[in-house]
């Protein structure tokens, strides 16, 4: 129902937005949180893989993730739940029959649609794929979901997406609405460890990160949010669930100003969210993010109380 062109300009024209309402309302005490947001002493950030952003050492690192990850997306099999519409997913299964964590994983806009395979493609396969590496499964067994949408995640006002036109609104996303009932028949059906649920996703994905842990701040034990785009709900309502979110200093589809403002806002009510930014990276930072050695230990690491 939303075209992937339409999907990537709503985030950037939201993005752009913010960053104008942040510098009319907040001033010069916005701009003063935001000089100091790599510095933040109590919220330490895992050590990251070696090497500057755009060095040659780092990208190798990613391009050994793809030639080594090839074919893990075989590993997911096609499953789809049928509600008011019916939502195609991927499940991967870990072989143990213990009781382990499930990830969630929310596309971004080139994974728009209902082939149930897009959302496993282009730029998603670096956050598909990472949890499958076999030493990670080795290590941290894990159930892995990948939902697929036409629709978006964060919510649309349903009359003018009848249309072909979107406006986001206030409120859970139709889109991560479906992926909780996802998650709850789950439960019902495997073994999964409910207070180690984890949600993440990339730009479009990444909003809806931002939107399913504000509308349900006690559900999951962890969330990281990769250049995500903005949704219309209170930052505040994140706070209780731990974050490390990631941006490319340089993206020129939603600006990094929309993560940098959402972590201000999270450490202004008390909450310790870990964010780093890559200097010189454009959108697609989820290649930098998903590849960080120290992802995977961290999210695993958290549990809900």
């Amino acid at each position: 129902m939303i075209t992937r062109r339409k999907a990537i300009q709503l985030v950037g024209k939201l993005a752009t937005a913010a960053v104008v309402a942040g510098i009319r309302s907040s001033g010069s005490a916005m701009a003063m949180a935001l000089s100091h947001l790599p510095a933040a002493e109590d919220d330490p950030i895992p050590p990251l893989a070696a090497g500057a952003p755009m060095s040659q050492k780092r990208r190798a690192l990613i391009d050994a993730f793809q030639e080594k990850s090839a074919g893990l997306e075989l590993k997911y099999e096609g499953r789809a739940h049928k509600s008011e519409w019916t939502m195609p997913y991927r499940l991967f299964r870990p072989e143990t029959s213990a009781k382990v964590p499930l990830i969630v994983y929310l596309h971004g806009s080139g994974g728009l649609g209902d082939d149930n395979l897009k959302q496993l493609g282009l730029g998603n396969i670096f956050g598909t794929r990472v949890w499958l590496l076999a030493e990670n499964q080795l290590r941290f067994p894990s159930y892995v979901l990948v939902p697929q949408t036409d629709r978006g995640w964060v919510r649309y006002d349903p009359e003018l997406l009848a249309k072909g036109e979107t406006k986001v609104v206030r409120g859970l996303g139709d889109g991560n609405r479906l992926v909780l009932e996802i998650v709850n028949k789950l439960l019902e059906e495997f073994a999964i460890d409910d207070r180690r649920i984890y949600v993440t996703g990339q730009s479009m994905g990444g909003a809806g990160v931002w939107n399913m842990t504000a509308h349900r701040p006690h559900f999951f034990a962890a969330a990281a949010p990769c250049c995500g785009g903005l949704s219309l709900d209170d930052p505040v309502q994140s706070a209780a669930t731990p974050v490390w979110a990631f941006h490319g200093a340089a993206d020129k589809t939603v600006l990094v100003s929309a993560s940098r403002e959402r972590i201000v806002a999270l450490r202004n009510a008390g909450a310790h969210p870990l964010y780093t930014e890559y200097a010189g990276v454009d959108h697609n930072s989820w290649e930098w993010a998903y590849t960080e050695p120290a992802l995977v230990e961290w999210v695993f690491a958290q549990q809900r109380r």
